[in-house]
């Protein structure tokens, strides 16, 4: 137990081939942990697309969609590390009302009949039917705990965690932070990043909290960059993104930037232009296309294409880290 109240620290078992840092001892390597059998490396497909095509950019879709059908995309190469240093004990994260990071772990616990508790933000919930979100959390077996919103904002704070978790009956969980990102989540994040060693100049992806962008850039060759789009707004995003690589890795690593024009007006927000474009982009390429990160992702890289910020030439691989909800 550590002094944040018997929280076990998501940070502390790394993961097997990463770079030791002081004070994240290493995890023996381990068979996947869930027995999944996870579809790795996921596919990476060329599509033909005009918008790209006439100013001599290529366009590849690495469908981290297909990894697994219910903890897809980033949602497994996050997860997996943690469930594999949770070793059995009960699991306990956080996210708001529609929150895929609650809805993955809910999954992972049913497949690994692995007790899970989701601290949900907003305690007015308590009292209102579920949403389809966390009713499907809930028929997953997981234990949703409300809490208020002030108090939900302090939860990294170290006595504010540990009254959420006496609350919860958790008091022994293994925590994972919000959209899992932490260094375990990171550096499992990373092998995105070797997968596409060689196979593409820029490597575009959406951003929620961060930790997908932090790993797939520490994996990718030195030639080669990562581009984020957040989903958030506030222009917070580059220092979460530099905090999580020192965590897992001891400094910055890669070559990464990130663009913050094209969050639609923030998360969870959609337009009709947004809808529009996500429309037309599936009759194009038959893929499905998730509205909340993967839309506002493609619309960029069009918008980015159309500046000429792509040289003729430069092959764009774009990474499709969601599925729309089934």
């Amino acid at each position: 137990m550590s002094d944040n109240g018997g929280v076990t620290s998501p940070d502390g078992p790394g993961v097997p081939g990463a770079p030791t840092v002081p004070g994240v001892p290493d995890v023996p390597e381990t068979p996947d942990p869930a027995g999944l059998r996870p579809r790795l490396p996921s596919p990476l497909r060329p599509v033909a697309d005009g918008r790209f095509a006439r100013h001599g950019v290529r366009l590849l879709l690495k469908r981290d969609d297909l990894i697994h059908p219910e903890l897809i995309g980033n949602k497994w190469r996050k997860l997996a590390p943690n469930l594999r240093a949770a070793a059995g004990r009960t699991l306990l994260t956080f996210g708001g009302a529609y929150s895929n990071h609650l809805r993955a772990t809910a999954a992972a616990g049913r497949l690994l009949g692995l007790p899970t508790v989701g601290v949900v933000r907003g305690d007015e919930l308590a009292r209102r039917p579920l949403n389809p979100s966390l009713a499907r959390c809930a028929a997953d077996g997981m234990r949703l705990h409300f809490v208020d919103r002030p108090t939900y904002r302090r939860k990294a704070e170290p006595r504010t965690l540990a009254a959420i978790l006496r609350a919860a009956d958790a008091r022994d969980a293994y925590v994972v932070p919000e959209g899992g990102s932490n260094a375990l989540a990171v550096r499992g994040c990373r092998e995105l990043g070797t997968e596409l060693r060689g196979r593409a100049d820029v490597v575009a992806l959406a951003c929620g909290t961060g930790g997908t962008l932090a790993g797939l850039a520490a994996g990718l060759a030195g030639d080669q960059r990562a581009l984020g789009v957040p989903v958030l707004k506030g222009g917070f995003l580059e220092a979460e993104v530099q905090a999580l690589q020192e965590a897992a890795f001891g400094g910055r690593r890669g070559t990464w930037s990130l663009d913050d024009r094209f969050h639609f007006g923030g998360y969870a927000r959609t337009t009709s232009e947004l809808d529009l474009f996500a429309e037309d982009f599936e009759r194009r390429h038959g893929l499905p296309v998730e509205r909340l990160y993967v839309a506002k992702m493609l619309y960029g890289l069009v918008a980015l294409a159309e500046e000429g910020a792509f040289a003729p030439g430069t092959t764009v691989a774009a990474v499709i880290t969601g599925a729309p909800p089934g």
